[in-house]
């Protein structure tokens, strides 16, 4: 009997190790994805500064269709490899000699959507340029006459599903449609942005959802995401995949996704009960203000559209409503109670229950359905279960890193969810702690490549703490030298032994637990030897 309590004992505190690392793993991951996003917000707001400071353009006059990219397609005269020069039906002529893919008619119908499923799952060609420009225009044409908020209800269909996050993860997308079935009016769907980026499908990933929604009219809702953001797909890696995929027609293409970009909804409300919207809310959320607002002229939501308008205060109004759409994309629950910047995002929101309860009572809601972050089963509850969090990536930081999930939504607005994992087999026969281990070490690379990037400032941050040349500080001094460098927020006092091991791990004196050796850890990242490290 005693030897199965020391059993379990030891049993429960293997686990309790485990979880802790799966703990810090996440933590390093979720930081390092959060200080990118606010050093990309953080430049951009660096440059339109300084861009209003230059005379020349003091008086030039602003044309929304140019206002997305740097250097606008139509200046530099880009047209498809397969264009003639007569410009009829802008342009496009059809695929050349050599194309193997499909040949796509319009409009689309159940059948050609299967045929562009097919072509995306067996990965052997690639939808010709035309086709794709095609998609986006006419899905950019039926966006323009929808409202800012859908309006989405089970009346007929008797559920409603929605997904999160998807960033270029056209497997997960697959995955749901295997499990839960194509979309239809008798099969509603709502996508709840961030289609792209990160993943190197995003384009599949973007289009063919842009295909369900003109296949199946009132089975497809699409709301806006952060990631549906030229600023945010230029560090991110979306418009480095079209120009991989499409190398002639890229400008092109991509001006056309921005045209699709700017007239996504900005949310979906579900038997008028239920708000689905991408990131969240803030104390100042006015959803009357939102379903008024001209939703087309937000190109880039890193840069609140300036007003031509001579009237006094016009300029006050369009940032007004900048901010309503940038917290209801970029904003994040927070345990506590009240309202604050959003520090960690470098944009939006932290909300807490009081100001979810407020507003939920305001609109008469019953609760909010966001997405924005990722979660290790796909999906979170808060708030006294009235803010759920899904995400639909699966894998997301690293094979097995989390489950991607979607919510079926009934009648009565119950929730259930469905969680899964893509390429599963990959995981299949790892054992938990080989699960934990591999993510770690994706982790530990990681956080590697962002150290270096800081070694200037983290060498000058030790030293600055250690007047005595002696290469050693105490374990506190050393985990606020690592904070003061990288702002990430990390449990540095766990991640010691894997950033500033001891010579001898097995040794009990107070100075090894006490003292670290930040010489050890600056030593490990110019060798490269910290990510190899178990």
């Amino acid at each position: 009997m005693k030897a199965a309590i020391l059993i379990q004992r030891w049993y429960r505190r293997f686990l309790a190790r485990i979880e802790i690392r799966r703990r810090y793993t996440w933590t390093i991951f979720q930081s390092i994805e959060y200080a990118g996003e606010q050093d990309q917000v953080r430049l951009y707001n660096f440059f339109n500064a300084l861009l209003t400071h230059i005379p020349e353009t003091a008086g030039r006059p602003l044309d929304s269709q140019n206002t997305s990219r740097s250097s606008s397609a139509e200046a530099l005269n880009m047209k498809f490899s397969d264009e003639s020069d007569d410009l009829a039906d802008e342009g496009i002529a059809g695929p050349e000699r050599g194309y193997q893919g499909p040949e796509i008619k319009f409009p689309l119908d159940k059948k050609e959507l299967e045929v562009i499923i097919d072509l995306f799952r067996k990965k052997k060609n690639r939808l010709h340029a035309k086709y794709v420009a095609g998609i986006l225009r006419e899905a950019t044409s039926k966006l323009k006459r929808l409202p800012n908020l859908n309006q989405a209800s089970t009346a007929i269909s008797k559920q409603v599903t929605i997904c999160g996050d998807l960033h270029g993860k056209l497997d997960d997308l697959l995955v749901v449609f295997h499990k839960n079935g194509l979309p239809s009016p008798e099969n509603p769907y709502v996508f709840n942005g961030d289609f792209v980026d990160r993943g190197k499908k995003g384009l599949e990933v973007l289009l063919l959802l842009l295909c369900t929604f003109l296949v199946f009219p009132g089975g497809v809702f699409l709301n806006r995401g952060n990631h549906e953001d030229t600023v945010m797909n230029a560090r991110y890696g979306f418009i480095r995949e079209v120009h991989q995929k499409y190398k002639h027609n890229a400008e092109r293409l991509l001006k056309l996704i921005d045209e699709v970009y700017r007239w996504l909804p900005l949310g979906t409300i579900v038997n008028n009960r239920v708000l689905v919207v991408h990131g969240g809310i803030s104390d100042s959320t006015d959803l009357d203000l939102i379903r008024s607002l001209d939703r087309g002229k937000y190109i880039s939501l890193l840069r609140p559209p300036i007003t031509e308008s001579t009237a006094p205060g016009a300029e006050i109004i369009d940032k007004v409503e900048w901010k309503q759409v940038f917290d209801i994309l970029w904003s994040d629950p927070q345990h506590t109670e009240g309202c604050r910047p959003n520090s960690l995002r470098g944009a939006g929101t932290y909300f807490g229950p009081d100001v979810t309860n407020k507003f939920l009572q305001r609109y008469k809601l019953q609760y909010l359905v966001r997405s924005h972050e990722c979660k290790p089963d796909g999906h979170e509850i808060m708030h006294g279960g009235k803010v759920i969090t899904i995400f639909s990536a699966s894998n997301y930081y690293e094979i097995g890193s989390n489950k991607g999930a979607y919510l079926k939504l009934d009648p009565q607005l119950d929730t259930h969810f469905v969680m899964y994992t893509a390429a599963a087999s990959k995981t299949r026969k790892l054992t938990f702690r080989q699960r934990v281990g591999l993510v770690e070490s994706s982790a530990l690379r990681e956080l590697a490549a962002k150290l270096r990037e800081r070694r200037i400032e983290l060498e000058r941050e030790f030293k600055s703490r250690d007047p005595d040349n002696k290469g050693v500080l105490t374990l506190a001094k050393w985990c606020e030298a690592l904070e003061s460098a990288t702002n990430l927020g990390l449990p540095w006092r766990m991640l010691k032994d894997k950033l500033a091991p001891a010579d001898n791990p097995t040794a009990s004196s107070v100075a090894t637990v006490t003292e670290v050796s930040y010489r050890k850890t600056l030593h490990l990242l110019d060798t490269d030897s910290f990510v190899s490290m178990k």
